[in-house]
């Protein structure tokens, strides 16, 4: 049995200082991705346009793709704070709020796509951790909602909620990749064909 003195010692907490420093950064790499996306990016041009040295950069962030999830991770966290998407009566619906969100900073949904298209390669294991976890959480907060509305006679009963589920973020990821590449496409009709197609026949 180890004595005191054979302990591991304690790990390091961050400081405050160190906190408010690191936030500081995301804000600003925040701003730089929702403006231009992560295409043709490096941490040293990142620390450039951020105003900060890429040692600092590297002491927060190891790699690009830690930067990556870390900037993505916080746009989320301000859309969840805004609230209309929290509170909309059904998956799709939710869905639709978020991309009429994300119009305003098509730069993040291409970061979004970045970090999809990373997930896939065998050595990103950050993004491929990220993006396995979202699509996890979506599907199963979704299909219980998708319970929820069966309950309440919004979505048609003879539907499995976790496929609705899957189908819902399947259509919004690909019709937001589609926008990205061709601003005419109608997200909100399309979503709204699906919204419909799910509904009991009245």
């Amino acid at each position: 049995m180890p004595t005191p003195s054979d302990a591991p010692p304690p790990a390091r907490r961050a400081s405050a200082k160190g906190i408010a420093r690191r936030q500081e950064i995301l804000d600003r790499a925040l701003e730089v991705f929702a403006r231009r996306g992560s295409e043709r990016t490096s941490l040293r041009a990142i620390a450039r346009e951020v105003g900060v040295t890429h040692a600092a950069l590297t002491h927060y962030f190891a790699s690009l793709e830690e930067l990556l999830v870390a900037v993505y991770r916080e746009s989320e966290r301000r859309l969840d704070e805004a609230g209309p998407a929290a509170h909309a009566a059904t998956p799709v619906e939710a869905m639709r709020v978020s991309a009429q969100q994300n119009r305003a900073v098509p730069g993040l949904v291409q970061l979004y796509t970045s970090l999809v298209a990373a997930a896939l390669e065998a050595d990103r294991p950050a993004a491929t951790a990220f993006v396995a976890d979202r699509f996890e959480r979506l599907r199963a907060g979704m299909a219980e909602q998708v319970r929820e509305n069966q309950r309440a006679g919004l979505v048609r009963d003879d539907v499995d909620p976790e496929h609705v589920a899957a189908l819902v973020i399947a259509a919004s990821d690909g019709l937001q990749t589609q926008w990205l590449l061709d601003g005419e496409v109608a997200l909100d009709g399309s979503l709204a064909l699906l919204e419909h197609l799910l509904r009991p026949d009245r």
